[in-house]
Order: C-alpha cells, then structure tokens, then sequence
C-alpha cells in the first residue's frame, strides 16, 4: 500500500461507513470514517495523497457544504460525492462546486475504487505540477526589472534587435540580459524558457512592478 493513500469516509450511517471501510481496505487503502462532516473538518488531516468520499445527506453540515468549505479554506483534496436517489440535481451542484466525482446509490464498487483511484493520480499530478510552478516563479522573482523586459520579449518570439529598440539599450546589453535570464531560470534553449513561462503563467500573471 503506497505511503499516505487514505481515504476519509464521511457519513453518518454506520453501516455505510463499516461497508466502504471494508471494500476500501480489501483494496489497499487506509481508510478513515467520520460520522459527521463537522468531526473530519476537526481533523483536517494534511495527507499529501489523499481523497475524500462523503455522503451528500448528512445532519448538520452536508456533504455540499464540506465541499464548499473545503474549497473556501484551499484545502485541495479531491472529493467524491455519493448521492441517494433523485439527489441529481445536489449531485451536479456537488460537481459545479468542484466535487472530483459522484456516484448514485446503489453504486458500483468498482465504479467507487476506479473514481477514487482517478481522483487520487490526479491530484498527484496537480501536486507535481503547483510544486514546479512554486519553482519556477521563484526563478523569475529572482530577475530583475530588466531581465523580466528582456524575457517578456524572448518568449513574445521577439529578435534580440527588436527588444533593444523597443528597450533602448544596445543589442549587445539585450545578449548579455539573455544569458542572464537563461541562467537564473535554468533554461538550456529558448523553447525551454518558453515552456516555463508558459507554466508559469509568465508574463500575464507577473508583476513587473
């Protein structure tokens, strides 16, 4: 079983909670069941890999409002809705609100583990990907107001000759920004650097100030 795989079951009908316990086990993962949404919020556990799966009818706080709490506190677990019948309308309000799935009961076991497995190596691969972003803005905080002119220019496809008219500096002052640029974000090609302003949301989300 791979390292912090959990899954935290919430809903307040103990057979519910014992059956996907079981089922969730047999299937590898750690499993941990809350009867009320208001105790795991209590908890609020910081797993790097991990999922919850709620009831959306539940005393107290629904599983609707955990979702929307969750997301009002930035807390990036994916969340799988189970709904009972004709819940469809809360199911597609759940999937609006950021819900990483829902299911009808009576569901489909496998159709639970594929959903929880799904939302898992998504979430991991959004982790990879906010880790290299994290990264790379670190890398442009590091350049100076010049050297972020001179890479808005270069990832614009525009020519050295180009940004030094439009800069007023010599082309010779745009190589030496250039080199300076690739170094601090560690871009061994022009494509490369491209890629990462690209990631990293450059120049659109940058200040320049």
């Amino acid at each position: 079983m791979a390292k912090n795989r959990t899954v935290y079951v919430i809903d307040d009908d103990p057979a519910a909670r014992d059956s996907l316990e079981f089922l969730l086990t047999t299937h590898g993962f750690e499993v941990c069941a809350f009867e009320r949404a208001e105790e795991f919020l209590g908890a609020l556990p910081k797993d790097s890999e991990a999922c919850v799966v709620t009831d959306v009818r539940m005393p107290g706080m629904t599983g609707i409002e955990l979702l929307r709490e969750l997301k009002s506190r930035s807390f990036a677990l994916p969340v799988i809705v189970i709904t009972g019948h004709g819940d469809i309308p809360l199911a597609v309000e759940a999937m609006r609100d950021g819900a990483a799935d829902f299911l009808e009961k009576p569901y489909d076991d496998h159709a639970l583990i594929g959903s929880i497995s799904r939302s898992l190596s998504a979430a991991k691969s959004d982790l990879v990907a906010d880790a290299t972003r994290s990264e790379l803005l670190q890398r442009i905080a590091g350049l100076s107001g010049r050297e972020l002119e001179v890479m808005a220019g270069l990832v614009a496809g525009k020519s050295n000759k180009v940004i030094a008219i439009e800069l007023e500096i010599s082309p010779r002052t745009v190589e030496i920004y250039r080199a300076n640029v690739m170094s601090k974000m560690a871009a061994d090609s022009l494509p490369a650097l491209v890629r990462m302003a690209i990631e990293a949301g450059f120049p659109e989300k940058i200040s320049k100030s």
